[in-house]
């Protein structure tokens, strides 16, 4: 893969700092954002996001075995039913023009979690895609990301 085509946070800076205010306002459950994310990035093949969100999933303590069965999450006993309604509507989501986010899909998801965490799972698992396309349509390379430091 060749260079980075454009450094966006210097040339886009205030898009790129909206969407970081945008990322960090979420307020999900940090293990359901971090799997969220990795989902999604594994869909659009998206390797820079792949590699940041897994480093980060591990330093935040998820369990090795969480995330290299993340891509067949629906066969395995690994996952709770809420995280399996949340990745069900990432996919459906990620994948939208396929189905445009099936009722069952959406009404298992809303009796799981309550209108405001919904609010916040469709804006993280949205922000996920819009960051893999930017970082996939600049060529942004992975291997370099270190997560910070938790307290």
């Amino acid at each position: 893969m060749s260079d980075v085509r454009l450094d966006l946070a210097k040339l886009a800076r205030p898009q790129y700092q909206a969407m970081t205010a945008l990322e960090r306002s979420i307020t999900l459950d940090e293990s359901l954002k971090q799997l969220v994310k990795l989902r999604a990035s594994q869909i659009n093949g998206c390797a820079y996001c792949l590699d940041m969100h897994w480093k980060d999933a591990r330093a935040g303590g998820e369990p090795e075995e969480r995330l290299y069965g993340l891509d067949a999450w629906r066969e395995s006993p690994l996952y709770s039913e809420r995280e399996r309604a949340a990745l069900a509507l990432c996919e459906a989501m990620t994948l939208i023009a396929g189905s445009h986010v099936p009722d069952d899909v959406w009404d298992r998801a809303a009796a799981l979690f309550d209108q405001e965490e919904l609010a916040q799972l469709v804006f993280a698992i949205a922000t996920i895609n819009t960051w893999n396309r930017l970082s996939i349509t600049v060529r942004t390379p992975p291997g370099t990301y270190q997560p910070r430091a938790r307290h």
